[in-house]
């Protein structure tokens, strides 16, 4: 059975896991925050630039030609700005699925232990229901591990559509941009 002491080391570990995930949670919020600030003062000087090329165009074919012209850089800067956020909330995420992990083997492992306890001073003829025991518990491991993968392929088959559909994206921006500029 559980002591005491065991109860108290373990409720010690999850507050310490607890305060971890909160301050990775900051973290990560920290970053967006900052990303944000990031690009706003980009947007802004960017916007304070087009305002004063705007202003000093000639005429409709030159507004055409830099209208044009910065259709990839913002397609571009969109893309990058997507990926940052990604990377920031996937990184926040394998934190939360890390910490989950270990968390769930260490309890599982306690529990395995206080069985093979309890199994060690049962009465004979018991040996029964300790494997059935035993044999739950492990079939509840294996469905954990196959949930686990399941959603590593899947936040990796995410990673791959979101990677192609940038790129798809900044090369339509290209080519729009190409073609404006033949039309200039």
């Amino acid at each position: 059975m559980l002591t005491a002491d065991q109860v108290v080391a373990a409720q010690k570990a999850n507050i310490e896991t607890l305060f971890g995930l909160t301050q990775k949670a900051f973290e990560g919020v920290e970053k967006l925050v900052e990303l944000n600030v990031q690009a706003t003062k980009a947007a802004l000087a960017e916007s304070a630039n087009h305002t004063q090329a705007v202003l000093s165009v000639k005429d409709a074919q030159e507004l055409l030609a830099l209208q044009a012209g910065l259709m990839q850089p913002l397609a571009e800067k969109t893309a990058a700005y997507s990926r940052h956020l990604y990377d920031i909330a996937s990184g926040a995420g394998a934190e939360f699925t890390k910490a989950a992990e270990a968390q769930a083997a260490d309890a599982q492992s306690k529990f395995m232990a206080v069985v093979d306890n309890a199994a060690k001073n049962a009465p004979a003829g018991s040996e029964t229901a300790v494997a059935v025991m035993k044999s739950a518990v492990s079939a509840a491991s294996n469905a954990m591990e196959s949930v686990q993968k399941a959603v590593k392929q899947a936040t990796e088959m995410a990673e791959a559509n979101f990677n192609t559909v940038a790129a798809s994206a900044v090369n339509a921006a290209k080519t729009t941009t190409a073609t404006a500029k033949k039309r200039g």
